[in-house]
Protein backbone atom coordinates (compact mmCIF):
# COMPACT_ATOMS: atom_id res chain seq x y z
CA UNK A 1 0.00 0.00 0.00
CA UNK A 2 1.23 3.49 -0.95
CA UNK A 3 0.69 6.42 1.26
CA UNK A 4 1.98 9.96 1.27
CA UNK A 5 5.07 8.78 3.88
CA UNK A 6 6.50 7.14 0.57
CA UNK A 7 7.27 10.28 -1.21
CA UNK A 8 4.88 8.99 -4.45
CA UNK A 9 3.73 11.66 -6.52
CA UNK A 10 0.40 12.40 -6.69
CA UNK A 11 -0.22 10.79 -9.57
CA UNK A 12 0.76 7.21 -8.13
CA UNK A 13 -1.07 8.23 -4.83
CA UNK A 14 -4.15 8.74 -6.57
CA UNK A 15 -4.00 4.87 -7.78
CA UNK A 16 -2.42 3.37 -5.37
CA UNK A 17 -2.71 5.04 -1.71
CA UNK A 18 -5.21 3.14 0.51
CA UNK A 19 -4.77 -0.55 -0.83
CA UNK A 20 -5.05 -3.01 2.01
CA UNK A 21 -6.07 -6.56 0.14
CA UNK A 22 -7.76 -9.06 1.83
CA UNK A 23 -6.77 -12.89 2.08
CA UNK A 24 -7.85 -13.25 -1.85
CA UNK A 25 -5.39 -10.67 -2.69
CA UNK A 26 -7.57 -9.17 -5.64
CA UNK A 27 -6.32 -6.18 -7.74
CA UNK A 28 -8.79 -3.51 -7.57
CA UNK A 29 -10.12 -2.32 -4.38
CA UNK A 30 -13.14 -4.45 -2.66
CA UNK A 31 -16.23 -3.21 -1.88
CA UNK A 32 -17.40 -4.41 2.01
CA UNK A 33 -21.65 -4.31 1.80
CA UNK A 34 -22.25 -4.70 5.41
CA UNK A 35 -23.22 -3.46 8.44
CA UNK A 36 -21.24 -5.22 10.77
CA UNK A 37 -18.20 -7.32 11.64
CA UNK A 38 -18.17 -10.84 13.34
CA UNK A 39 -15.69 -10.83 16.01
CA UNK A 40 -13.38 -13.87 17.08
CA UNK A 41 -14.62 -14.28 20.73
CA UNK A 42 -16.16 -11.98 23.67
CA UNK A 43 -13.22 -10.41 24.57
CA UNK A 44 -12.36 -9.18 21.28
CA UNK A 45 -15.49 -7.73 20.88
CA UNK A 46 -14.72 -5.70 24.21
CA UNK A 47 -11.72 -4.64 23.02
CA UNK A 48 -12.73 -3.64 19.51
CA UNK A 49 -15.72 -1.58 21.25
CA UNK A 50 -13.65 0.18 23.70
CA UNK A 51 -10.88 1.07 21.42
CA UNK A 52 -8.14 -0.78 22.75
CA UNK A 53 -7.74 -3.37 19.53
CA UNK A 54 -8.31 -1.82 16.03
CA UNK A 55 -10.29 -3.07 13.58
CA UNK A 56 -13.96 -2.66 12.81
CA UNK A 57 -17.01 -2.56 14.58
CA UNK A 58 -19.70 -1.11 12.92
CA UNK A 59 -20.76 0.54 9.32
CA UNK A 60 -21.66 3.43 11.20
CA UNK A 61 -18.20 4.24 11.64
CA UNK A 62 -16.20 1.77 10.09
CA UNK A 63 -15.60 0.18 7.28
CA UNK A 64 -12.56 -0.96 5.50
CA UNK A 65 -13.72 0.25 1.76
CA UNK A 66 -14.41 3.81 3.48
CA UNK A 67 -10.92 3.74 5.40
CA UNK A 68 -9.17 2.93 2.05
CA UNK A 69 -11.53 6.03 0.75
CA UNK A 70 -10.16 8.13 3.44
CA UNK A 71 -6.45 6.83 3.78
CA UNK A 72 -6.13 8.02 -0.70
CA UNK A 73 -7.81 11.39 -0.26
CA UNK A 74 -5.57 11.80 3.36
CA UNK A 75 -2.67 11.11 1.10
CA UNK A 76 -3.17 13.01 -1.63
CA UNK A 77 -4.36 16.13 0.27
CA UNK A 78 -0.76 16.10 2.10
CA UNK A 79 -3.14 14.94 5.67
CA UNK A 80 -2.58 12.98 8.54
CA UNK A 81 -5.94 11.82 8.60
CA UNK A 82 -9.28 11.85 7.04
CA UNK A 83 -12.76 11.69 8.10
CA UNK A 84 -15.40 10.82 4.86
CA UNK A 85 -18.84 11.61 5.19
CA UNK A 86 -22.43 10.91 3.63
CA UNK A 87 -21.80 14.78 1.80
CA UNK A 88 -20.16 17.66 1.42
CA UNK A 89 -23.01 19.74 3.74
CA UNK A 90 -22.39 16.93 6.45
CA UNK A 91 -18.48 17.37 6.15
CA UNK A 92 -19.09 21.13 7.27
CA UNK A 93 -21.54 19.84 9.39
CA UNK A 94 -19.33 17.51 11.52
CA UNK A 95 -16.40 19.80 11.66
CA UNK A 96 -18.15 22.73 12.83
CA UNK A 97 -20.46 20.19 15.65
CA UNK A 98 -16.57 18.50 16.42
CA UNK A 99 -14.44 22.09 16.97
CA UNK A 100 -17.70 24.79 18.24
CA UNK A 101 -19.65 25.12 21.06
CA UNK A 102 -22.54 27.34 22.17
CA UNK A 103 -20.81 30.84 22.81
CA UNK A 104 -18.18 30.39 19.81
CA UNK A 105 -17.67 32.55 16.90
CA UNK A 106 -16.84 32.17 13.32
CA UNK A 107 -15.14 33.90 10.76
CA UNK A 108 -16.57 32.88 7.27
CA UNK A 109 -15.95 34.84 3.69
CA UNK A 110 -19.15 35.72 2.06
CA UNK A 111 -18.45 34.36 -0.89
CA UNK A 112 -19.56 30.65 0.27
CA UNK A 113 -21.64 28.31 -1.17
CA UNK A 114 -25.54 28.85 -0.02
CA UNK A 115 -26.11 26.41 1.71
CA UNK A 116 -23.31 26.81 3.80
CA UNK A 117 -24.37 30.12 4.46
CA UNK A 118 -27.58 29.12 5.39
CA UNK A 119 -25.62 26.48 7.57
CA UNK A 120 -23.72 29.20 9.19
CA UNK A 121 -25.84 31.96 9.00
CA UNK A 122 -28.87 30.36 10.34
CA UNK A 123 -28.61 26.49 11.85
CA UNK A 124 -25.89 27.07 14.10
CA UNK A 125 -27.05 30.71 15.35
CA UNK A 126 -29.81 28.46 17.21
CA UNK A 127 -27.33 26.40 18.90
CA UNK A 128 -25.35 29.58 20.33
CA UNK A 129 -22.57 29.76 17.40
CA UNK A 130 -22.35 33.40 15.89
CA UNK A 131 -20.83 33.93 12.83
CA UNK A 132 -19.66 36.97 11.14
CA UNK A 133 -19.65 37.55 6.96
CA UNK A 134 -16.99 38.76 5.32
CA UNK A 135 -15.63 40.13 1.57
CA UNK A 136 -13.88 37.08 0.50
CA UNK A 137 -11.02 39.14 -0.33
CA UNK A 138 -10.74 41.65 2.12
CA UNK A 139 -7.94 40.75 4.34
CA UNK A 140 -8.84 43.91 6.78
CA UNK A 141 -12.37 42.79 7.20
CA UNK A 142 -11.47 39.45 8.51
CA UNK A 143 -8.94 41.11 11.37
CA UNK A 144 -11.91 43.54 12.12
CA UNK A 145 -14.26 40.49 12.49
CA UNK A 146 -12.33 38.87 15.39
CA UNK A 147 -13.22 38.33 18.85
CA UNK A 148 -11.91 36.67 21.68
CA UNK A 149 -14.67 34.15 21.08
CA UNK A 150 -13.35 33.16 17.65
CA UNK A 151 -12.62 29.85 17.08
CA UNK A 152 -13.10 29.08 13.69
CA UNK A 153 -12.33 30.71 10.53
CA UNK A 154 -14.10 29.11 7.44
CA UNK A 155 -13.06 30.02 3.96
CA UNK A 156 -14.11 28.80 0.18
CA UNK A 157 -11.25 29.39 -2.05
CA UNK A 158 -12.38 29.87 -5.75
CA UNK A 159 -16.00 30.82 -4.52
CA UNK A 160 -18.87 29.71 -5.67
CA UNK A 161 -20.09 31.21 -8.08
CA UNK A 162 -17.95 34.39 -8.61
CA UNK A 163 -14.73 32.57 -8.59
CA UNK A 164 -13.60 35.16 -5.87
CA UNK A 165 -9.72 33.66 -5.12
CA UNK A 166 -8.71 34.01 -1.38
CA UNK A 167 -5.59 34.14 0.10
CA UNK A 168 -5.18 31.06 2.53
CA UNK A 169 -1.80 31.90 3.50
CA UNK A 170 -2.60 35.10 5.03
CA UNK A 171 -6.32 34.13 6.49
CA UNK A 172 -4.17 31.46 8.03
CA UNK A 173 -2.14 33.94 9.48
CA UNK A 174 -4.96 36.08 10.80
CA UNK A 175 -6.39 33.08 12.03
CA UNK A 176 -3.69 31.52 14.06
CA UNK A 177 -2.71 35.05 15.65
CA UNK A 178 -6.15 35.16 16.82
CA UNK A 179 -5.86 31.93 18.26
CA UNK A 180 -8.49 30.04 16.08
CA UNK A 181 -7.91 27.22 13.16
CA UNK A 182 -8.65 28.16 9.26
CA UNK A 183 -10.67 25.73 7.27
CA UNK A 184 -10.89 25.95 3.49
CA UNK A 185 -13.61 24.25 1.20
CA UNK A 186 -11.08 22.25 -1.79
CA UNK A 187 -13.94 21.35 -3.67
CA UNK A 188 -13.73 23.94 -6.65
CA UNK A 189 -9.53 22.96 -6.78
CA UNK A 190 -9.73 19.66 -5.64
CA UNK A 191 -5.73 18.39 -4.23
CA UNK A 192 -5.11 18.39 -7.56
CA UNK A 193 -4.85 21.84 -8.24
CA UNK A 194 -4.89 23.64 -4.70
CA UNK A 195 -3.28 21.97 -1.76
CA UNK A 196 -4.29 24.37 1.47
CA UNK A 197 -2.66 22.52 4.15
CA UNK A 198 0.63 23.39 2.41
CA UNK A 199 -0.09 27.27 2.43
CA UNK A 200 -0.97 27.13 6.25
CA UNK A 201 -4.75 25.61 6.32
CA UNK A 202 -5.39 23.71 9.22
CA UNK A 203 -8.22 21.68 7.61
CA UNK A 204 -9.39 20.93 4.21
CA UNK A 205 -13.27 20.07 3.96
CA UNK A 206 -14.25 18.28 0.49
CA UNK A 207 -18.14 17.78 -1.16
CA UNK A 208 -16.67 14.33 -2.57
CA UNK A 209 -20.19 14.65 -4.69
CA UNK A 210 -18.00 17.31 -7.08
CA UNK A 211 -14.83 16.31 -8.87
CA UNK A 212 -13.77 13.65 -6.49
CA UNK A 213 -16.43 11.05 -7.88
CA UNK A 214 -16.12 13.42 -11.33
CA UNK A 215 -19.17 12.08 -13.16
CA UNK A 216 -22.33 12.52 -11.20
CA UNK A 217 -23.05 9.33 -9.90
CA UNK A 218 -22.74 9.42 -5.59
CA UNK A 219 -23.08 11.85 -3.11
CA UNK A 220 -19.71 12.06 -0.30
CA UNK A 221 -18.05 14.02 1.84
CA UNK A 222 -14.57 14.14 3.65
CA UNK A 223 -12.56 16.09 6.41
CA UNK A 224 -9.13 16.14 6.29
CA UNK A 225 -6.49 17.42 8.29
CA UNK A 226 -4.41 16.63 11.49
CA UNK A 227 -5.71 13.87 13.58
CA UNK A 228 -6.29 16.33 17.07
CA UNK A 229 -8.95 17.71 14.69
CA UNK A 230 -10.04 14.59 13.03
CA UNK A 231 -10.70 12.67 15.78
CA UNK A 232 -13.09 14.70 16.85
CA UNK A 233 -15.13 14.80 13.93
CA UNK A 234 -14.73 10.78 14.03
CA UNK A 235 -16.44 10.97 17.57
CA UNK A 236 -19.11 13.21 15.90
CA UNK A 237 -19.25 10.86 13.28
CA UNK A 238 -19.68 7.52 15.24
CA UNK A 239 -22.68 8.90 17.80
CA UNK A 240 -24.67 11.05 14.83
CA UNK A 241 -24.14 9.19 12.22
CA UNK A 242 -23.69 11.10 8.57
CA UNK A 243 -21.94 7.87 7.99
CA UNK A 244 -20.63 7.51 4.00
CA UNK A 245 -21.69 4.07 2.21
CA UNK A 246 -19.07 1.77 1.26
CA UNK A 247 -20.60 1.96 -1.83
CA UNK A 248 -20.59 5.29 -2.69
CA UNK A 249 -16.51 5.44 -1.37
CA UNK A 250 -15.72 2.67 -3.61
CA UNK A 251 -16.76 5.30 -6.16
CA UNK A 252 -14.56 7.66 -5.35
CA UNK A 253 -12.28 6.12 -4.49
CA UNK A 254 -12.40 4.87 -8.46
CA UNK A 255 -13.21 8.52 -9.54
CA UNK A 256 -9.57 9.44 -7.71
CA UNK A 257 -7.52 7.64 -9.84
CA UNK A 258 -8.58 9.50 -12.59
CA UNK A 259 -8.60 12.84 -11.07
CA UNK A 260 -6.08 15.10 -12.56
CA UNK A 261 -6.40 13.62 -16.01
CA UNK A 262 -10.26 14.88 -15.31
CA UNK A 263 -9.13 18.12 -14.32
CA UNK A 264 -6.30 18.84 -15.99
CA UNK A 265 -8.43 18.73 -19.23
CA UNK A 266 -11.48 20.38 -17.97
CA UNK A 267 -9.57 23.41 -16.88
CA UNK A 268 -7.83 23.71 -20.18
CA UNK A 269 -11.46 23.83 -21.72
CA UNK A 270 -13.02 26.30 -19.02
CA UNK A 271 -10.26 28.86 -19.91
CA UNK A 272 -10.34 28.12 -23.65
CA UNK A 273 -14.28 28.89 -22.98
CA UNK A 274 -13.88 31.87 -20.95
CA UNK A 275 -11.69 33.76 -23.47
CA UNK A 276 -14.42 33.41 -25.72
CA UNK A 277 -17.43 34.65 -23.69
CA UNK A 278 -15.15 37.39 -23.25
CA UNK A 279 -15.64 37.88 -26.52
CA UNK A 280 -18.69 38.00 -26.78
CA UNK A 281 -21.09 41.08 -27.33
CA UNK A 282 -24.32 39.84 -25.05
CA UNK A 283 -21.68 38.79 -21.86
CA UNK A 284 -21.04 41.78 -19.24
CA UNK A 285 -18.39 40.02 -17.28
CA UNK A 286 -16.76 36.97 -16.77
CA UNK A 287 -15.59 35.19 -13.12
CA UNK A 288 -12.61 33.35 -14.42
CA UNK A 289 -9.27 32.92 -12.23
CA UNK A 290 -7.24 31.83 -15.24
CA UNK A 291 -8.00 35.35 -17.09
CA UNK A 292 -5.41 38.34 -16.44
CA UNK A 293 -9.29 40.22 -16.10
CA UNK A 294 -9.28 38.41 -12.76
CA UNK A 295 -9.15 40.52 -9.76
CA UNK A 296 -7.01 37.67 -8.12
CA UNK A 297 -5.05 36.36 -11.23
CA UNK A 298 -2.28 36.92 -9.69
CA UNK A 299 -2.74 35.00 -6.50
CA UNK A 300 -4.86 32.39 -8.03
CA UNK A 301 -1.45 31.29 -10.53
CA UNK A 302 0.53 31.23 -6.90
CA UNK A 303 -1.75 29.18 -4.94
CA UNK A 304 -3.24 26.90 -8.09
CA UNK A 305 -2.03 25.12 -10.83
CA UNK A 306 -4.82 26.52 -12.90
CA UNK A 307 -7.68 28.11 -13.15
CA UNK A 308 -10.21 25.09 -12.83
CA UNK A 309 -12.98 24.44 -14.38
CA UNK A 310 -15.64 26.69 -13.28
CA UNK A 311 -16.51 29.56 -14.47
CA UNK A 312 -19.32 32.43 -14.24
CA UNK A 313 -20.37 34.98 -16.34
CA UNK A 314 -22.64 38.40 -16.32
CA UNK A 315 -25.51 38.36 -18.82
CA UNK A 316 -26.41 41.51 -20.47
CA UNK A 317 -30.36 42.23 -19.96
CA UNK A 318 -30.67 40.61 -16.08
CA UNK A 319 -32.36 37.82 -15.31
CA UNK A 320 -34.76 37.09 -18.96
CA UNK A 321 -31.44 37.08 -20.72
CA UNK A 322 -29.67 35.06 -18.68
CA UNK A 323 -32.62 32.38 -18.67
CA UNK A 324 -32.84 32.71 -22.45
CA UNK A 325 -29.11 31.66 -22.57
CA UNK A 326 -29.98 28.31 -20.48
CA UNK A 327 -33.05 27.51 -21.82
CA UNK A 328 -31.61 27.63 -25.38
CA UNK A 329 -28.93 24.92 -24.52
CA UNK A 330 -29.61 21.34 -26.65
CA UNK A 331 -26.94 19.83 -25.14
CA UNK A 332 -24.94 21.49 -21.52
CA UNK A 333 -26.84 20.06 -18.86
CA UNK A 334 -29.38 22.62 -17.26
CA UNK A 335 -28.34 21.75 -13.28
CA UNK A 336 -26.84 23.04 -10.18
CA UNK A 337 -24.30 20.10 -9.79
CA UNK A 338 -20.72 20.53 -10.62
CA UNK A 339 -17.95 18.78 -11.57
CA UNK A 340 -19.19 16.42 -13.37
CA UNK A 341 -17.48 15.30 -17.01
CA UNK A 342 -20.82 16.63 -18.53
CA UNK A 343 -21.23 20.27 -18.14
CA UNK A 344 -23.66 21.93 -16.29
CA UNK A 345 -25.42 25.28 -16.46
CA UNK A 346 -27.38 27.17 -13.54
CA UNK A 347 -28.56 30.48 -12.40
CA UNK A 348 -27.11 31.32 -9.09
CA UNK A 349 -29.55 33.52 -8.25
CA UNK A 350 -32.68 31.33 -8.16
CA UNK A 351 -31.11 28.02 -7.61
CA UNK A 352 -28.04 27.70 -5.48
CA UNK A 353 -28.33 31.18 -3.59
CA UNK A 354 -31.88 31.19 -3.83
CA UNK A 355 -32.85 30.52 -0.11
CA UNK A 356 -30.48 33.50 1.41
CA UNK A 357 -32.08 36.98 1.25
CA UNK A 358 -31.89 39.75 -2.01
CA UNK A 359 -30.01 41.61 0.79
CA UNK A 360 -27.32 38.74 1.47
CA UNK A 361 -27.07 38.14 -2.86
CA UNK A 362 -26.21 41.44 -3.28
CA UNK A 363 -23.61 41.60 -0.90
CA UNK A 364 -22.33 38.13 -2.53
CA UNK A 365 -22.23 40.13 -6.03
CA UNK A 366 -24.91 37.39 -7.29
CA UNK A 367 -26.92 39.08 -9.50
CA UNK A 368 -29.79 37.86 -11.82
CA UNK A 369 -27.56 38.04 -14.94
CA UNK A 370 -25.45 35.63 -13.39
CA UNK A 371 -24.22 32.10 -15.00
CA UNK A 372 -22.38 29.43 -13.65
CA UNK A 373 -20.87 26.88 -16.24
CA UNK A 374 -18.70 23.69 -14.57
CA UNK A 375 -17.08 22.50 -17.45
CA UNK A 376 -16.87 19.11 -18.75
CA UNK A 377 -15.08 16.95 -21.07
CA UNK A 378 -17.38 17.72 -24.08
CA UNK A 379 -15.71 19.08 -27.38
CA UNK A 380 -15.11 22.72 -26.70
CA UNK A 381 -16.24 23.92 -29.75
CA UNK A 382 -19.78 21.77 -29.44
CA UNK A 383 -19.52 23.86 -26.02
CA UNK A 384 -19.16 27.25 -27.68
CA UNK A 385 -22.41 26.49 -30.56
CA UNK A 386 -24.79 25.63 -27.57
CA UNK A 387 -24.12 28.84 -25.61
CA UNK A 388 -23.98 30.51 -28.88
CA UNK A 389 -27.49 30.59 -29.46
CA UNK A 390 -28.59 31.88 -26.77
CA UNK A 391 -26.17 34.76 -26.75
CA UNK A 392 -27.31 35.43 -30.19
CA UNK A 393 -29.04 38.95 -30.21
Amino acid sequence: MADSKDNYDLDTLAVRAGIDRSQFNEHSEAMYLTSSFVFDNAAQAAARFSGAEEGNVYARFSNPTVTAMQTRLAALEGGEACIATASGMSAILSLAMSVLQSGDHVVASLGLFGSTQQLFGNVLSKFGIETTFVPATDLGAYRDAVRASTKLFFIETPSNPLTEVVDIAAVAGIAHEAGAILAVDNCFCSPVLQRPLELGADVVVHSATKYLDGQGRVLGGAVVGPKVITDEVFKFLRTAGPTLSPFNAWVILKGLETLRIRMDAQSASALELARWLEAQPGVARVFYPGLPSHPQHELAMRQQKSGGAILSFEVKGGREAAWKVVDSTRMISITANLGDTKTTITHPATTTHGRISPEARAAAGIGDGLLRIAVGLESIDDLKADLARGLAG
